[in-house]
């Protein structure tokens, strides 16, 4: 495994991290297909051993159980020094504005609930995990601040959500000395390259770290046709993503094939290797060991320019999908 600084912060992250969306009470929360406890313990500790150090989950994860299962494996595997914890909270709910609950007094709440969940005093990482259009970002940014001050949080990221609004978050906490974003999480792989328009610029330009989300496209990377998984038949939200552009995709993806089979490696290998090429840590869900492997693998796997402009050369501008779909204004 290699490691890397994540963005302008001192955190030394492993070029995978180890996304824990597939964690969780499968009756919790949205997704059905999800492990229980034993078996994410098992995911865990054997990313630990192959040098994985770096895991994002989320208090919307399947009720808060990813997060209650994530924190005790890590307890239980790993020394604290040794692990790098990222998660996120959501935007205020209605329950809460009709409340007047405030956004940092939301940051706070949600924060106590995850570091009870996680079993930990803070959080390496502290993600906003979609852009509140219902509250002022001066009153989040006030809030990160204060948890970070607090000793609760070493650094915040942001995830969903447009350069410009990331640009205004951290010019806003640059001019009021507040802690900044460091690591941006966006929707980002070989069939779906929109943040290359503005994010992946602005973040290059500022030191920003890339830690993009469905980086195998919820397993469609990785799938030779005719492949399938529980994932692939059951989730719903990664359909509606990616089933309106699948025949274009179709051709992206067998051009991963294609190089595989070349290179005698995986297609989750070339999939990797080329976003690997772009961002710093990208976020790769696990739910067999053999998950892991490929991903590791991908961190040593060098493609060649010409591989990569062949990887890149179908691909055809997408319309935004999920979660940036949903909130567009």
């Amino acid at each position: 495994m290699k490691y890397v600084n994540l963005g302008k912060s001192d955190l030394k992250v492993s070029r995978i991290c180890m996304g824990c969306m597939g964690f969780g009470n499968a009756s919790s929360g949205q997704h059905a297909w999800t492990l229980d406890e034993d078996a994410s313990r098992e995911i865990i500790k054997y990313g630990l051993e192959k040098g994985i150090n770096f895991y994002d989950t989320a208090i919307a994860y399947q009720g808060g159980t990813s997060e209650q299962f994530v924190g005790r494996a890590l307890k239980d595997f790993a020394k604290r020094d040794d692990f790098v914890i990222a998660t996120k909270f959501l935007p205020r709910s209605e329950e809460e504005i009709a409340a007047g609950v405030s956004g940092q007094k939301h940051i706070e709440n949600s924060l106590n609930k995850s570091l009870e969940n996680l079993g930990l005093d803070y959080v390496d990482l502290y993600v906003y995990h979609m852009w509140d259009y219902n509250t002022p970002i001066e009153d989040i940014m006030e809030g990160l601040g204060a948890v970070v001050k607090a000793g609760k949080v070493r650094y915040i990221g942001i995830s969903n959500c447009y350069a410009w609004q990331l640009a205004k978050a951290n010019f806003y906490a640059r001019e009021k000395g507040l802690p900044e974003f460091v690591s941006i999480q966006g929707h980002y792989n070989l069939i779906a390259r929109e943040e290359e328009r503005e994010m992946v610029p602005f973040c290059r330009e500022e030191n920003i770290a890339l830690t993009p989300y469905s980086a195998l496209a919820s397993g469609r990377l990785s799938k030779r046709p005719g492949e399938t998984s529980a994932r692939l038949e059951m989730d719903a939200f990664a359909k509606f993503k990616y089933d309106k552009t699948k025949d274009t995709d179709a051709l992206i993806i067998n051009r991963v094939m294609e190089i595989a089979d070349k290179k005698g490696v995986s297609m989750t290998e070339v999939s990797l290797a080329w976003l690997l090429s772009k961002v710093t840590s990208p976020v790769v869900g696990a739910t067999k060991k053999s998950h892991i492997d490929g991903a590791v693998a991908a961190v040593e796997l060098t493609l060649t320019d010409e591989e990569i402009a062949y990887l890149e050369e179908p691909y055809v501008p997408h319309e935004l999908a999920g979660v940036m779909a949903q909130n567009r204004r």
